[in-house]
C-alpha cells in the first residue's frame, strides 16, 4: 500500500514550473482569470500547481469572503481545477483588485511512503486509510520519535480520505465519474497556509474532457 504524499521544501519562484502551492498560474495564451460564480463574483484565489502525468493542474478557490462563498462545494461555482498541457504554458496576468494570490510560494517534494496492511489491526471495523496512515506517520528521519505532520501539503493520486460517495463529483461534460487527483492539506503556518476552512482539501479531473473538480470534507 503505496502513498505518494506531498511534503513542504521551502520557497520557490513565484513563476516556477514545479511542484508547488501560491505563486502565479502558468496557463495557455488567451486564459482567462476564473471569477466566482457562487455569490462574491470576484476572483478566485490561486493555490496550487501540480504537474501531473498528462500535464498540470492548476487549482483555484474564492477567498474574498471566506465563508460567503461555498469553496467547499465542487459544483457552487466557487472554486476551479484547471488541466492543462504542458507545453505553451506562460504566467498569467494577475488581477488587480480580490484575494488573489497566497502570500508565499511554497516549494513541493514527493515522498512515496509504503504501508504495510499486515501491521493494522486486522478486527478494525473500518479499514485503514493510506493517506491517514502516511501522514500520521511522517517523519523526516526514522531515529525521530514526532511526526511532522505539518509538513505534508497533500498527496497525489491514490483514493480520497474517508470521502463519502455521494460526494463524489461527476464530469460536468461526460457525466462519467471523475479520478481522484489530490489532497491538499492548509500549510504549516499562516504565510503559506491554503484557507480550507480547517478541512482537507479533495482535486478530481476527467482526463478524457480535461476537466476538474474540488471540494472539502
Amino acid at each position: 500500500m503505496q502513498t505518494t504524499l506531498m511534503i513542504y521544501d521551502g520557497t520557490a519562484p513565484a513563476d516556477s514550473d514545479v511542484p508547488r502551492t501560491g505563486g502565479v498560474p502558468l496557463a495557455p495564451a488567451g486564459f482567462e482569470w476564473p471569477m466566482c460564480d457562487s455569490c462574491c463574483g470576484g476572483p478566485l484565489q490561486f493555490f496550487a500547481h501540480l504537474p501531473v502525468e498528462d500535464g498540470v493542474l492548476s487549482v483555484f478557490v474564492c477567498q474574498n469572503e471566506p465563508g460567503a462563498c461555498e469553496f467547499w462545494d465542487a459544483t457552487a461555482g466557487a472554486n476551479r481545477v484547471c488541466l492543462f498541457f504542458r507545453e505553451g504554458l506562460r504566467p498569467v496576468a494577475v488581477p488587480e483588485t480580490g484575494v488573489t494570490l497566497l502570500p508565499a510560494t511554497s516549494a513541493i517534494r514527493t515522498h512515496v511512503v509504503t504501508l504495510d496492511p499486515e501491521v493494522n489491526d486486522d478486527h478494525a471495523e473500518v479499514a485503514p486509510d493510506a493517506y491517514d496512515l502516511a501522514r500520521s506517520g511522517w517523519k523526516r528521519g526514522p531515529e525521530e520519535t514526532f511526526g511532522k505532520q505539518r509538513e505534508v501539503l497533500g498527496s497525489l493520486g491514490g483514493s480520497p480520505s474517508y470521502l463519502e460517495d455521494d460526494r463524489l463529483p461527476t464530469c460536468p461534460s461526460c457525466t462519467g465519474a471523475m479520478e481522484f487527483a489530490a489532497h491538499l492539506e492548509e500549510g504549516i503556518s499562516a504565510r503559506t497556509a491554503m484557507n480550507l476552512g480547517g478541512q482537507l482539501g479533495y482535486v478530481f479531473i476527467c482526463r478524457a474532457c480535461r476537466e476538474g473538480a474540488f471540494l472539502t470534507d
